[in-house]
């Protein structure tokens, strides 16, 4: 199934607060990406499989350490996620999917609802990003501190210049090239999380070149060949 517009945008006025979640232990998503995912646990495909039927809506949200005692139940998860979109699905077999979920928007976990399907669901709040207006003669110097940081560290990344133009200040935005730069970069999960748990454009900026900027040898980034990643299997 391909993608149509429809499925690359996202009108808040139109979005319920219910989200279906999918919980795991190793993968933080970021709004503006795509992440390729592998269905194969009952439980997820039943999630999936309603999603397609709907309104192909999935929040992807990271277990808390300690999931493990617990991984078949519901053990606890970060209080913010990603709401995405399936975009593109591929049967694989029996009761097997390969899919593209489009990262959307941020969502906090207001409540979890009662346990009446086989997969979580929870009462989300989406969270946009916010702008201060009084750091706004600020945002170009961290655009431009971003960008230049994301090429040094992907010197070999195919199509590089292209990419890197298309993440020029006319182009994205602060809170995009945020995003997929937070994505790109192997950060480890609890600096990812708090990048997805920070609604403040400047402040998530200010966050990621900081730790970048304290990293004194070059920090392990996606390589050529593998941006974007392979598929994440549940």
């Amino acid at each position: 199934m391909s993608p149509s517009e429809d499925d690359l945008t996202f009108v808040p006025e139109h979005f319920s607060g219910r989200a279906r979640l999918f919980p795991l232990p190793n993968l933080v998503l970021f709004p503006h990406v795509i992440q390729p995912l592998h269905v194969f646990e009952r439980r997820y495909v039943e999630m999936f499989l309603d999603a397609v039927e709907d309104d192909r809506l999935i929040a992807m949200s990271l277990l808390e350490p300690g999931w493990e005692s617990d991984y078949d139940g519901r053990p606890p998860l970060a209080p913010v996620a990603c709401l995405g979109r399936v975009i593109t699905w591929q049967a694989q077999g029996s009761s097997r999917y390969n899919l593209l979920l489009l990262g959307m928007q941020r969502v906090k976990i207001v409540r979890e609802l009662p346990p009446d399907r086989s997969f979580r669901e929870a009462e989300v709040e989406l969270l946009a990003d916010c702008y201060p207006p009084e750091t706004e003669t600020l945002r170009l110097a961290l655009h431009t501190k971003l960008l230049e940081t994301f090429q040094r560290l992907m010197p070999n990344l195919k199509d590089a210049e292209e990419l890197f133009s298309q993440l020029s200040l006319e182009n994205v935005t602060l809170g995009t090239l945020t995003d997929v730069i937070s994505y790109a970069l192997d950060l480890g999960l609890p600096l990812k999380q708090g990048l997805l748990s920070e609604a403040c454009v400047d402040r998530r900026a200010t966050m990621l070149i900081s730790h970048l900027d304290q990293t004194k040898s070059e920090p392990s980034a996606v390589g050529a060949g593998a941006f974007p990643p392979g598929f994440s299997e549940n």
